[in-house]
This record gives structure tokens, sequence and C-alpha cells, in this order.
């Protein structure tokens, strides 16, 4: 399966309408990172802290 047949495949077997715009998930990512929602998140690599 080419790149090509498989993005225009995934949305029907995901069943979605279409892909999200880069705006659209930034937005509701922001807006979940600043929520009381998120006030177990780390970081980005899950916690591992790094010493030198």
């Amino acid at each position: 399966m080419t790149v090509e047949e498989a993005t225009a495949r995934f949305p029907k077997e995901a069943g979605i309408a279409r892909f999200g715009e880069p705006e659209e998930i930034a937005e509701k990512l922001m807006a979940f990172i600043v929520s009381p929602a998120a006030h177990w998140m780390t970081g980005m690599d899950g916690g591992e802290m790094k010493s030198v």
C-alpha cells in the first residue's frame, strides 16, 4: 500500500470525515495542558530525570 492509498483509506476505516489541521490539534492540546486534568503530567519525557 502506498502512502497516498493509506492516507485516503484511513479516514474511512477510522470513521472520521477528515484529518485535523495542526492548528485544531494544537488548540485542543494547549487547552488540556493548562487544565487541571493535566496535573499528573511531568513532561514530554515521561518524567525521566536525566543526570549530568
